[in-house]
């Protein structure tokens, strides 16, 4: 039977105005489905974004230890991106664990040619690798990626041991000294996660601080009750919702407070599917009476000083 052929340009017109913003991720395969690119996927879908996921490798891990990675090389993970990039009109960049120096060069390379695009990149814990291998991957971040990021993402803990390690003072490294050596490297941003702050006066209730600094100052701050539960895969998830609402249009204060309490909601709402650590419930808004109507949406007005999101570098 022969098919009619149909005039699709008011379709497609119509359908320009309501899909969602595309965000390029970069990361590994979990398939504990803690990290990785399901949670990239998951958590971008929640806030409203479509995740246009690249593979770069994939852990043998479950829900307590991380016990190896296997890497794609860098020509698979170039054709896979290049594909969509012929194709699709990106938003935003996200990088997770790229696995290789080689696939951070070749990211890097990707990003260089498209250097309006904010990128977001993330480092994750790495104490399951051995220390060889943690120095070459992180010397090839700091000198390959970084001149490309709009913004860092990375637990206090692990971004300091990485970028300041030979921190001599006695007070821990604040955001704002992370910031300036992230940006050394030509970083403009950094979200710091996981900064503990005890209250002198009730010291049995702890707070994490989450703050998000340039080199020149912080900007925003916010802090939220510890939870007694350990988590695995709270990063991406974070790092992917700020992702993607930036690439909806939000501005960087706004996505970096939806983007926390979004986190935050998911944490609260977490489960432990295995004998391991709790899991964010990344849908948590499908799970019963949960009040969404401000995650992901895009203010009408927005105050006189929101922080501009500058595109980044192109010093690869």
């Amino acid at each position: 039977m022969q098919i009619p052929e149909t005039d699709t340009r008011a379709q497609d017109q119509d359908l320009g105005e309501h899909q969602p913003p595309c965000v390029l991720v970069f990361n590994a395969n979990d398939p504990s489905g803690a990290g990785g690119l399901s949670a990239d996927i998951t958590a971008m879908a929640s806030v409203g974004a479509h995740a246009l996921p690249v593979l770069t490798g994939a852990y043998a891990r479950d829900t307590a230890t991380t016990f190896d990675h296997f890497p794609l090389d860098e020509e698979a993970v170039a054709e896979q991106a290049r594909a969509l990039l012929e194709d699709v009109q990106v938003q935003t960049i996200k990088v997770g664990f790229a696995g290789t120096p080689e696939n951070l060069s070749t990211i890097a390379e990707i990003a260089s040619d498209y250097a309006e695009t904010p990128l977001i990149a993330y480092m994750p814990n790495l104490s399951w690798w051995n220390e060889v291998q943690i120095d070459l991957y992180q010397d090839a971040f700091a000198e390959l990626l970084l001149p490309q990021t709009t913004i860092l993402v990375g637990n206090h803990s692990t971004l300091s041991r990485w970028l300041l390690p030979d921190w001599e003072n006695d007070k821990p490294p604040s955001a704002r000294d992370i910031a300036r050596a992230a940006g050394e490297h030509g970083s403009a941003y950094v979200l710091v996660t996981g900064i503990p702050v005890i209250d002198p006066s009730n010291p049995a209730e702890q707070q994490i601080d989450n703050v998000l600094a340039s080199p020149e100052s912080v900007l925003g701050s916010l802090k939220f009750e510890r939870f007694e539960a350990a988590f695995i895969g709270a990063g991406d998830t974070l790092s992917a919702a700020l992702t993607a609402l930036l690439a909806s249009g939000n501005d960087l204060d706004e996505a970096f407070t939806e983007a926390l309490a979004y986190l935050d909601q998911a944490l609260d709402a977490g489960f432990r599917p295995g004998m391991g650590m709790v899991i964010p419930e990344r849908m948590f808004w499908a799970q019963g009476d949960v009040d969404v109507s401000e995650i992901g949406m895009e203010d009408e007005e927005h105050p006189d000083d929101t922080l501009d999101l500058p595109p980044h570098s192109t010093r690869h």
